[in-house]
C-alpha cells in the first residue's frame, strides 16, 4: 500500500473505531477491527520513521539520541533554552522540579518548535508530585499498602497517564523494578524485597501508564536493589553472582519484557559477574547488548540513566551508544556529546547504520504515540477532570 493510501486507511479506521460505526460483516473474519487498526498503525509509524530518517542530516540524527534535562519553569530564559534544544533537534526533554502550569507551557512550546514529535519525560515513581509541586501526592512506593494489588496499581498507572496527558507529558521514567534489601540505597523507591510483589505491582503500574498512551521506562537495569551506594554520588558495585542476579534482580525485568512494554533505563552500576571490566552498566556492551538485547530479547527503547551523574563520570555518550543504548539522558553538555558521537562515526567506532537503527526505534515509538492509539483501549479518549478530584483522593486512600 502506498503511504498516502495507508494514511487514508489509518484515518478511516480511527474514525470508524472512535465513532463506534465500524461496518458489520455478514461473515465474521478472524481479524477484528482492533487488530486491523493496530497493524495499520504499526506500519504507518514505521513508514513515518523511515521517511523522517531519509531526510535527516547526520547531525540531526545524532541529536535525536539525546534528552537533556530542564527545570519545569516557563520564564523567558527557560523557554529560550528549550527553543535552542528544539532547533538542535534533540529527541525531547526531561522535566526536573517545577509546577504543572509551566510543564504544560513547555510541552506546548516544545511540540511547536520541534521538527519531529518530541518526548517529554518526567520521573513519576510515586506520582507527578515527585517533580511538580502542585500535582496530586501519592504514597512513596515503599509505603504503599501491603493490601495493594495488581488491580489498584493498574488504576494508579491509568491515573498517572491521565494526569500526564493533561499536561502534555508522554513518557514516565518509571516504574522502579529494583528489589530492595536491608541497608541498601534504593530503599523507599522500591516496591519491596519480594521479587514477585515487585514484579506484580510495578508491571501493573506500567501497563496502566501504557494503556493511557504513555511510554513507561522501567529502571534501573540490571537492578539497583543491592547497591549500598548512591549512583548520584558514586559508581556502586553489585557483587552478586549471576545466579542471584537471575533469580532476584532480573525477575521483574524479565516479566516487563514479556509484557512487551516500552522502555528500560540502564543504571550507573558495575556488575563484575556480567562485565569483568566493571564499566557502569549504561556504557557496558555485555550488559546492554549481550544481556538485555540478546539474552532477554528486549527490542524496545533503551535509555541511560542521567549521564551527568558521578556514577557515569569519565564515560561519554559515544560509549553508551556503542554499548547499545538508544537514548542518552541528561548529558552534562549536549552539544559537546553530539560532537563526540559524530567524531566516533568519523573514526569508524560507530557507523551511521548503527545510528539509524537506534533512530528507527525512537521515531517509531514517537509516531505511534502521535496516532493516539494503544492496544488495550483503542483510540485514546478525551481527558476528563482536573489534576485534583475526589476520584484522585479515593485512589490515594486505596494505596495507603
Amino acid at each position: 500500500m502506498k503511504p498516502a493510501a495507508l494514511c487514508v486507511s489509518v484515518l478511516t479506521a480511527l474514525l470508524l473505531a472512535g465513532s463506534g460505526c465500524a461496518p458489520k460483516r455478514q461473515e465474521p473474519k478472524e481479524d477484528t477491527m482492533e487488530t486491523i487498526v493496530k497493524s495499520d498503525l504499526t506500519d504507518y509509524a514505521y513508514s513515518c520513521a523511515d521517511s523522517a530518517i531519509l531526510v535527516m542530516s547526520r547531525e540531526r540524527k545524532v541529536a535525536q539520541l539525546f534528552m537533556p534535562a530542564i527545570y519545569a519553569a516557563s520564564d523567558p530564559y527557560s523557554l529560550s533554552k528549550i527553543k535552542d534544544y528544539a532547533k538542535m533537534g534533540v529527541c525531547g526533554l526531561i522535566l526536573l522540579k517545577g509546577d504543572s502550569k509551566s510543564a504544560a507551557i513547555i510541552a506546548d512550546s516544545l511540540g511547536k518548535w520541534s521538527a519531529t514529535p518530541p518526548f517529554l519525560a518526567i520521573d513519576a515513581e510515586w506520582g507527578l508530585a515527585m517533580r511538580l509541586k502542585d500535582a496530586p501526592e501519592f504514597p512513596i512506593n515503599s509505603r504503599i499498602s501491603e493490601d495493594a494489588d495488581e488491580e489498584v496499581l493498574y488504576e494508579y498507572g491509568c491515573e498517572m497517564a491521565r494526569e500526564c496527558r493533561r499536561i502534555g507529558i508522554n513518557m514516565v521514567l518509571g516504574p522502579v523494578l529494583d528489589i530492595t534489601s536491608e541497608g541498601t540505597y534504593i530503599g523507599r523507591r522500591s516496591f519491596g524485597a519480594d521479587p514477585e510483589r515487585v514484579s506484580t505491582l510495578s508491571i501493573a503500574y506500567a501497563r496502566g501508564l501504557e494503556s493511557g498512551n504513555i511510554v513507561s521506562v522501567a529502571k534501573h537495569f540490571p537492578g539497583h536493589g543491592a547497591a549500598t551506594g548512591d549512583s548520584h554520588r558514586v559508581k556502586p558495585s553489585i557483587e552478586r553472582s549471576l545466579q542471584s542476579l537471575d533469580s532476584i534482580d532480573l525477575q521483574p525485568f524479565r516479566r516487563y519484557i514479556e509484557q512487551r512494554l516500552s522502555g528500560i533505563m540502564i543504571g550507573h552500576l558495575a556488575f563484575p559477574a556480567i562485565d569483568p571490566q566493571m564499566l557502569p552498566a549504561a556504557v557496558s556492551r555485555p550488559v546492554i547488548t549481550d544481556l538485555l538485547r540478546n539474552d532477554l530479547g528486549f527490542d524496545g527503547l533503551v535509555l541511560t540513566d542521567a549521564m551527568n551523574m558521578p556514577g557515569a563520570e569519565g564515560h561519554g555518550a559515544d560509549q553508551a551508544i556503542e554499548a547499545g543504548a538508544d537514548i542518552i539522558l541528561a548529558p552534562a553538555d549536549t552539544k559537546r556529546e553530539i560532537d563526540n558521537i559524530i567524531a566516533a562515526i568519523d573514526r569508524g567506532d560507530i557507523t551511521e547504520n548503527d545510528i539509524d537503527i537506534h533512530l528507527r526505534r525512537i521515531l517509531f515509538k514517537k509516531y505511534l504515540l502521535k496516532t493516539g492509539y494503544n492496544p488495550e483501549t483503542g483510540v485514546t479518549d478525551s481527558i476528563p477532570g482536573d489534576l485534583h478530584s475526589p476520584e484522585v483522593a479515593r485512589l490515594r486512600n486505596r494505596l495507603r
